[in-house]
């Protein structure tokens, strides 16, 4: 969500009038994310947010945005992207990047999220996974174990000898439990993988929406579900397990979607994939960055710390 392209009013008011969706009253860039381009378009019809997108395809964004749309229809609240009144596309083009422009949820992010908030997040995740069902198209997580492997020889010559062989010994231990019986069993579908706090809306302790779908993916239900416990229910200064807010989640979550065998058998190593994918793609950004104005990078090192905290102290399902 940094701001790599600068949009000016003008491309601003052109986009908004192909939409229909009023004159434009302001054009804020937005902070925080590093991977596409954010602004706040505040309309006289409303609030939206504009993204271009900085590294995603045009042929690569319709499964983002269809799904967006297939789980609003389903009733899932997430920001359904927004059309041209003349063609019905919801990929436009703005500054020579794909762009998408929807509508901006009501509420704000819990950064310091209780046990309430952990299982209102746990049972939409399940509604999430279900509704997804149905949506046809298929796209797999651009940021799942082959790109792992990929880019850990990237980012090895940048660590230490400790962390590099942490990272080295999860990566082979991830591709062992890939090529498993059990993970061959696990459910899967479209998945959000980034559902962070940041990227959650409350008003108060209801639930008011989920956005920035721009990491999903068709992958498993269970690494969904773990990339949520890694953020949702550990302390973030140790890296540690919270067990009253992993068991809101968890049991929010089966209360929707009960957890099959498999599932329950590699939680424990979902919970280090997920903290292993995040480690690995901050590493990147933080030592292979990229410019751009208001770009902040996040500390690689808050991962590697989940990580040896799943390793040191797996988590035991009741």
């Amino acid at each position: 969500m940094a701001v790599f392209t600068e949009v000016s009013d003008n491309e601003a008011r052109e986009l908004l009038r192909r939409m229909q969706l009023g004159d434009l009253q302001s054009l804020r860039g937005i902070e925080g994310g590093i991977e596409n381009t954010n602004y706040f378009l505040t309309t006289d019809q409303g609030e939206w947010v504009l993204t271009l997108f900085e590294r995603l395809s045009a042929e690569q964004l319709p499964f983002y945005l269809h799904l967006m749309k297939h789980l609003a229809h389903a009733g899932i609240p997430v920001p359904e992207p927004q059309a041209d009144r003349n063609s019905g596309d919801i990929l436009h083009q703005v500054c020579g990047k794909p762009a998408a422009v929807v509508q901006k949820l009501s509420g704000r992010s819990q950064l310091a999220p209780a046990a309430v908030h952990c299982a209102a997040v746990g049972a939409m995740l399940a509604r999430m996974h279900l509704a997804g069902r149905s949506y046809e198209r298929s796209q797999p997580n651009l940021r799942g174990l082959p790109w792992w492997n990929e880019t850990a020889p990237i980012v090895l010559p940048h660590l230490d000898p400790a962390a590099a062989g942490l990272l080295r010994s999860e990566l082979a231990y991830q591709n062992h439990i890939a090529a498993s019986s059990a993970y061959a069993a696990l459910p899967r579908g479209p998945v959000h993988a980034d559902l962070f706090r940041d990227n959650v809306m409350f008003d108060g302790e209801q639930l008011t929406g989920f956005f920035d779908f721009y990491f999903a993916g068709v992958d498993t239900w269970l690494f969904d579900l773990a990339v949520c416990l890694n953020d949702w229910s550990i302390d973030l200064a140790s890296g540690a397990h919270d067990a009253e807010r992993a068991r809101a989640m968890l049991a929010a979550y089966q209360g929707v979607r009960p957890l099959t065998a498999a599932e329950r058998e590699l939680l424990c190593a979902m919970l280090r994939a997920g903290a292993l994918r995040f480690w690995i793609s901050r590493l990147w950004d933080f030592h292979l960055p990229r410019e751009a104005s208001m770009l902040k990078a996040h500390d690689p090192t808050h991962f590697e710390r989940v990580l040896r905290q799943r390793i040191a102290h797996p988590l035991r399902l009741d």
